[in-house]
């Protein structure tokens, strides 16, 4: 028996003594999907004309060699990290991802426009989600879009909204998964507005006429993403988290939880709960903010534990949809992929692994001693040896062999771009 396998079994057998199947939590693990963000492989650049400017408070920093330059690089680097993270997952698209020889303005985008990638996915027997693009483009150049005081501006982007749910639909319906598509804007102020309800109520008058007409949601989902600003954008942002929330829960729509949208000292974990008897499904960004909305790679911190510890003490993870934000080009774009996802995996088997039904006994019971006792126990029981496990049974490299594997790719194939 291989060393992987003897730990496994000895780790099964102290979880096995606070009541954790760890077979069982495996089986439950292959079930979860995480979604990849395609803006991680070329830095947000997207495949559209070059010469727009990122705006809308985005920015990526650092200059790694190697970066996706087309449609087809971004796919095989994409491949090369799912082959490197355990389970079956998706990917993550955004509207200026577009495929095609030429330009099409983005209120003029249709499902033809992404065949490739469908059929891309379609191969790959993955799901695929997916976001308008409102920053990026002159006609949001001074950080307004479906806010914007001019409504032809802000009926293009309208537009641009109404073509993004049906191309979401449409690889839902072509990958028999349904597309989570997201909206996320960029519109705020630099400096202190003087009527803050004129842009709100212009975002409810958008939104409305966005969401119209009926999806059917086996196809595609319709989610909202709020933020708490941007650079250049500091005093005011007009889709805020209450804004979004509101919208979600009177309109049947879900809510995005960005992990790096809200103060730099409050952590969604605590709101899962709180939104969730309101509404029926949610999307997770899954990021890390560093002082701001950084988007640093994901790391296994305490913030990544306690979002998968709620998720599965909730009995949520059936109710979201689980998806990665961050874009770092300071490192291995490839490498970022695959820490970032085997982290928040991480971070959901450990979550798997507690005895969830023993500490909310312990809790209901008042016996507020044992529940920390075990809370505190569990911290060194070997979930690596779990994950080790795992990640041999999927045939994915154990340890940080998958980073020899990256190393070897850059050299054959990302250092020649």
């Amino acid at each position: 028996m291989s060393r992987i396998n003897t730990s496994y079994e000895l780790a099964k057998e102290q979880y096995a003594a606070f009541g954790v199947n760890t077979d069982a939590v495996l089986k439950k693990m292959a079930t979860v999907p995480i979604s990849l963000h395609c803006w991680q492989g070329d830095d947000v650049g997207g495949f559209e004309a070059k010469g727009d400017s990122l705006g809308g408070g985005l920015a990526v920093t650092g200059n790694y060699p190697g970066k996706a330059r087309t449609p087809d690089e971004l796919r095989a680097d994409a491949e090369k990290a799912f082959s490197l993270i355990p389970g079956k997952h998706r990917f993550n698209l955004h509207a200026c991802y577009i495929d095609t020889d030429k330009r099409v303005e983005r209120n003029a985008i249709k499902p033809e426009h992404f065949k490739t990638w469908m059929d891309w996915a379609k191969g790959l027997g993955i799901g695929v989600d997916f976001n308008p693009t409102f920053f990026a483009h002159p006609k949001a150049a001074d950080g307004l879009t479906l806010t914007h005081p001019d409504k032809g501006i802000r009926d293009y982007w309208i537009e641009h909204g109404i073509a993004c749910r049906e191309i979401g639909a449409a690889f839902g319906e072509t990958l028999g998964s349904p597309t989570v598509t997201n909206v996320w804007i960029p519109d705020g102020m630099k400096d202190i507005p003087a009527d803050r309800k004129f842009f709100r109520e212009l975002l409810v008058d958008s939104l409305d006429k966005i969401f119209a007409k009926e999806i059917n949601p086996k196809y595609n989902l319709d989610s909202i993403e709020g933020k708490l600003f941007g650079v250049g954008l500091e005093s005011f942002t007009v889709g805020s988290h209450e804004f979004y929330q509101a919208y979600a829960i009177k309109n049947n729509k879900l809510v995005t939880l960005d992990s790096g949208h809200y103060h730099p000292t409050e952590t969604i974990a605590d709101k899962i709960s709180s939104i969730f008897p309101f509404v029926g499904e949610i999307l997770l960004h899954v990021s890390r903010p560093v002082r701001w909305d950084s988007d640093h790679v994901v790391i296994l911190n305490d913030d990544l534990l306690a979002i998968a510890q709620e998720l599965v003490r909730g009995n949520y993870l059936d109710r979201t949809h689980i998806g990665l934000d961050f874009f770092d080009a300071s490192i291995n774009r490839i490498a970022a992929w695959v820490i970032g996802t085997r982290n928040m995996l991480k971070a959901l088997l450990t979550a798997m692994l507690e005895p969830s039904s023993m500490l909310a006994e312990f809790e209901r019971s008042g016996d507020y001693t044992s529940r920390l006792a075990i809370m505190e126990e569990l911290k060194t029981l070997p979930y690596g040896a779990v994950w080790d496990y795992y990640c041999q049974t999927n045939n994915i490299p154990v340890g940080t062999a998958w980073l020899d594997e990256v190393k070897k790719y850059e050299k054959t194939v990302l250092s020649k771009r």
